[in-house]
């Protein structure tokens, strides 16, 4: 299962107090949306906000269950990789075991909620939550502190503590039930092996008596071969690995070979054989491309961790080393197909996952003046791709995760809190990731980001002189594939805008901004319909949204980082619909008669980053329901800018100027206006999809 990241939105921008700083320079007052949807981001996962939404899930709930079966519900949802509707299971429960004053129903809720956000990846919350249970005094402490010291182990070994995992395991151990202390055993086997304590490793495995380990199968096998070959005993290794891949059967086959051939990787990366090493390792990529997205439980039961993206990830760094940059373009491709499926898995049918395309074909689909500007990141290093119609070239970008991360954050943090030093970092960021590029002849760029990089304008990027914005009009694409098969859709020979403004919510946080906006864009358009405040409902949109070629919504919404098929646009709240469309109904309504779709919404083109593969959220479920091309934020908006902005790119689409064009000259002049200079005020927007996209038709060129 893949290392999930937290968020780096939130971890950028919670210093709310510059936000609320006066205004400086001339430049307009940072929005107070900003700051209330920072706070949100902030108290979302507390026990309060928690234990406040079980309670509404609780009250809505037809068939109200009693709190220890809300557990159990809980458990089985995250063993099945359904992280959000466990934590919502979870909440009930702490609700339940709040208001019936039960400490020891608060002690499992918690417990539950650690296990749920540590099988999701936010640790600081799982760490929250097993600190909690631990505290409480449960009826049975095999039940809720076992599982909660085991949790915190898992967290401590995911953060390279590997002495704190050992000391939480054992602790976990000495608690646990029969059925649980093999879990345990095998998890800190695998923390020795990780600290670099192999011989311990092998030591706590002999222990484990031959049913428990026939239980346990290849993960039991997987785990004393890593041992193994810490222990550079490769051959032993080597011979283990093999017989993993030649055993496997049933449902999960696929699965174990995969990983048994990664360890035939590693082996032949111990023994200095790169060669040997890549071709291992391409493939383990042609298996996991075979295998649907999948959720193992049993991973995080046994502290192993799986990480279908590293498979990818190596065999791009080896592949750089050759310099073979080609191939690992190819590579980065089917990486993030992968990671989609992973994400998706059965839940959603993704229309757009298993597309591909060939170099030649994408250079084919590309314009004179047009450019591919693609991101790979990887732990120690990065790379980046200049395709164009008659070549491509590549740098290797000496950071990776690590060094990339921070310093995205920083020029983040810096952009959301209108610091003046913003230039000064996008001019750093831009010397580090563009400096080593001919981006002179790229009049227009279609910039497939990766990891981190998503979350950065790289329209505000400075190269000392001007804004990338001012020399390029820019496009992100999720991938190349999904760039080009975009590229072909036809434009919009006679717009029919649907708007939505300004919906009344039970947040009850108005935007008057927001109706401005949509009913100015409106009289742009002849044939528009429009809905504002308690009249723009979720319903109107499944209903109406797929019968438009043009949708604009000026709402709020909300990041779910958790599992990103939650997060939800706020359309307006009535006596029996919350109004909160997610993520994961879009990919169930038809939407190819859509060409463009508008989210004037407070961080709606963010999601879950997902490692390996773009941003997972409302952009990629549009996407996969039809629409060609989506105008998305990447932070929380300020009202009168947006007007302007939205104004301008409206009409500049309505003169017959194509989608990043238009953005570009909206950009632009907002740039140009003293109060909006900061780019906190014309950069939030991205252009996703279909750049080329054209509105009105011949009759307006």
């Amino acid at each position: 299962m893949r290392t999930l990241h937290r968020t780096i939105f939130l971890a950028a921008a919670l210093a709310l107090g510059a936000l609320a700083a006066q205004a400086q320079d001339g430049l307009a007052p940072a929005s107070t949306l900003a700051r209330d949807a920072l706070a949100r981001h902030r108290d979302a996962n507390g026990i309060l906000a928690l234990s406040a939404e079980g309670r509404a899930l609780y009250e809505r709930d037809v068939i109200k269950l009693d709190g220890y079966s809300y557990c159990g519900r809980s458990v089985a949802l995250a063993e099945q990789g359904e992280f959000r509707q466990s934590i919502r299971a979870a909440a009930k429960a702490l609700h339940l075991g709040t208001t019936q004053d039960n400490e020891d129903l608060r002690s499992l809720a918690q417990r539950d909620l650690a296990i749920a956000y540590s099988y999701a990846g936010l640790l600081d919350e799982a760490e929250k939550f097993a600190n909690g249970a631990l505290a409480l005094k449960p009826k049975n402490p095999q039940q809720a502190h076992a599982p909660s010291h085991k949790v915190l182990g898992d967290v401590a070994a995911r953060r390279g503590r590997y002495g704190d995992a050992a000391d939480h395991y054992r602790r976990s151990q000495a608690l646990a039930s029969e059925r649980f202390r093999p879990l345990v055993l095998v998890s800190l086997a695998n923390a020795y092996t990780a600290a670099g304590r192999p011989t311990e490793a092998l030591q706590q495995l002999d222990t484990l008596p031959r049913p428990e380990a026939d239980k346990l199968g290849a993960f039991y096998l997987r785990s004393r071969a890593n041992a193994l070959l810490a222990a550079g005993v490769a051959d032993q290794a080597h011979a283990l690995f093999q017989r993993i891949s030649s055993e496997a059967s049933g449902a999960d086959a696929l699965y174990h070979r995969l990983w048994a051939n990664e360890g035939l990787g590693r082996v032949e990366l111990q023994r200095g054989n790169k060669p040997a090493a890549l071709k291992a390792y391409l493939d383990t990529v042609a298996i996991a491309e075979q295998l649907r997205g999948k959720f193992q439980s049993d991973e995080f039961k046994t502290g192993l961790f799986g990480d279908v993206q590293k498979v990818f990830d190596t065999a791009l760094d080896l592949a750089i080393t050759q310099r073979e940059f080609e191939a690992a373009w190819v590579l980065s491709e089917a990486s993030r197909s992968r990671q989609l499926l992973d994400a998706v898995r059965d839940r959603a049918a993704d229309t757009l996952a298993e597309q591909r395309i060939t170099l030649p074909e994408l250079q084919k689909s590309l314009a004179v003046g047009e450019a591919v500007l693609q991101f790979h990141v990887l732990d120690q290093r990065s790379i980046v791709w200049l395709v164009t119609r008659t070549g491509l070239s590549a740098a290797v970008i000496a950071q990776g995760q690590a060094g990339l991360a921070p310093q995205v954050e920083n020029f983040r943090s810096s952009v959301i809190e209108r610091r003046r030093d913003t230039t000064t970092l996008a001019a750093s960021l831009y010397k580090l990731l563009l400096a080593d590029l001919d981006l002179a002849p790229a009049q227009r760029l279609f910039v497939v980001p990766h990891g981190p990089l998503h979350y950065l304008p790289f329209q505000a990027l400075h190269d000392g002189r001007s804004y990338l914005i001012e020399r390029s009009a820019l496009n992100v694409w999720p991938s190349a594939a999904v760039g080009a098969r975009l590229l072909a859709r036809g434009s919009v020979p006679a717009p029919q805008l649907l708007g939505f403004g300004n919906p009344s919510t039970d947040k009850n946080v108005p935007l008057p901004g927001a109706e401005r906006e949509v009913q100015q864009v409106a009289k742009l358009f002849t044939g528009s319909e429009i809905f504002l405040k308690q009249d723009a409902t979720k319903d109107r949109f499944k209903a109406s949204a797929g019968r438009h070629n043009m949708v604009h919504i000026a709402a709020h919404a909300e990041l779910d980082d958790v599992d990103p098929l939650f997060s939800r646009i706020l359309f307006a709240s009535t006596a029996t619909e919350p109004g909160l469309l997610e993520a994961r109904e879009i990919y169930g309504l038809d939407l190819r008669g859509v060409r463009l779709i508008t989210l004037s919404a407070c961080e709606s083109g963010l999601g879950r980053v997902a490692r390996g593969d773009e941003i997972i959220g409302f952009t990629r479920s549009l996407l996969s329901a039809g629409a060609n091309s989506i105008v998305a934020s990447l932070w929380p908006v300020a009202d009168d800018s947006t007007d302007l902005l939205m104004n301008r790119l409206y009409r500049e689409l309505a003169a017959g100027r194509d989608l990043m064009a238009g953005m570009q000259a909206a950009q632009l002049e907002v740039q140009k206006n003293r109060r909006y200079a900061h780019p906190f005020f014309w950069a939030p927007f991205n252009v996703i999809g279909n750049g080329r996209l054209l509105v009105a038709g011949e009759a307006a060129r």
